[in-house]
């Protein structure tokens, strides 16, 4: 069985508000559930695949199966799911769904996307208590995928500019006006992806992890430290022990 599905395209892809400070805020890419059907569908025929859904210790998990016809038999692939903001089972079943299309093949294009940063110029930032919201909607009007990787990006905001445009380099171009608003600088991919190994290793959970960062950096999100921050804290993890 050789499968290759289309790289997804503009229409196909939507943006999500992951932070917002005062200074601007931080855009994720995602993809729905319905772009991984129609895709399914296109490439080996809806009669041809099918999913499942099962919990295991309390997490919702899907199953994507695709019938190989060379091996005469279904080829199974999953992955669990998170919980959405409003109805957590429907939720959960979305996300794993798309998790489980992720691990063939459909959309995985979206993990070569770059940090998009907004400045505030380009955003209606309003103070929310002690945060700070944005309800503005961000559109992707242009995205080119070559060899799997998001090579030209896009994105304006409903109804007015671009507000984000990819160089060539991978990096973004600023869009600002007057005021020169420094983007910040925060931590890799690599380096949460060591911070997670090393906490794993001692028994430390994400979630701990976030507590830690809230409690004595007064960050919300991990990837807001510093690198000293950063530093301090792989420091104390490796102190512990594991269980400890």
């Amino acid at each position: 069985m050789d499968l290759k599905f289309d790289y997804l395209t503009a229409e196909d892809i939507e943006c999500r508000i992951a932070m917002v400070k005062q200074n601007g805020l931080s855009l994720l890419l995602y993809k729905d559930a319905r772009c991984d059907m129609r895709l399914l569908d296109k490439t080996i025929g809806p009669m041809n695949w099918q999913r499942k859904h099962e919990f295991k210790d309390g997490r919702l998990y899907c199953s994507v199966g695709i019938w190989d016809e060379d091996k005469s038999q279904w080829i199974w692939k999953e992955d669990v799911g998170t919980e959405s903001n409003t109805e957590k089972e429907k939720g959960q079943a979305s996300d794993s769904f798309k998790r489980a299309c992720f691990n063939w093949g459909i959309g995985r294009e979206l993990y070569t996307a770059p940090f998009i940063w907004i400045n505030s110029q380009k955003a209606s930032i309003k103070p929310n208590g002690q945060r700070y919201a944005c309800y503005d909607k961000f559109i992707v009007s242009k995205m080119d995928v070559e060899d799997g990787i998001i090579s030209d990006l896009v994105i304006t905001k409903e109804g007015g500019s671009v507000v984000y445009r990819m160089c060539s380099n991978g990096a973004h171009q600023g869009f600002t006006n007057t005021v020169d608003v420094q983007t910040p600088q925060f931590l890799s991919d690599k380096q949460l992806k060591r911070l997670f190994a090393i906490a794993s290793e001692r028994g430390v959970t994400e979630n701990q992890l976030k507590k830690t960062c809230m409690s004595y950096f007064k960050k919300e999100h991990l990837k807001e430290m510093t690198s000293i921050e950063y530093d301090r804290l792989v420091g104390e993890i490796e102190k512990l022990q594991k269980g400890a």
